[in-house]
């Protein structure tokens, strides 16, 4: 039987590390652009922004039909500046009252 292998560790007062791009859900007006992207207000009133990693996670979490954008995560901060959010959440699902059924959306 082999150990596993010691958990990688990061030397301190280094950034988090952040995937280069996320998958964004979003509105899109009655032409197919996009009209906003959406965020979700917490329970304790803050507004998080919601993101995903890859495809088929954001699929999973949001449903196969739900519209999204592709958002440099390096440029997450000037979507702040439109759109203010309190905090990102990373490959998290999307509650479903918010999801947009197959029929309506498209990616």
């Amino acid at each position: 039987m082999s150990t596993p292998p010691d958990e990688p560790t990061r030397p301190t007062g280094r950034a988090p590390l952040q995937p280069p791009v996320a998958y964004l859900p979003c509105r899109l007006d009655d032409e197919g652009n996009l009209a906003e992207v959406m965020m979700v207000e917490l329970a304790d009133g803050r507004v998080a922004l919601m993101g995903y990693t890859a495809l088929d996670r954001f699929a999973r979490a949001c449903g196969e039909g739900h519209p999204w954008v592709l958002w440099q995560t390096s440029e997450l901060e000037s979507l702040r500046e439109l759109k203010h959010y309190d905090v990102a959440y990373l490959d998290v699902p999307l509650p479903v009252a918010l999801r947009v059924p197959a029929a309506e959306g498209t990616a």
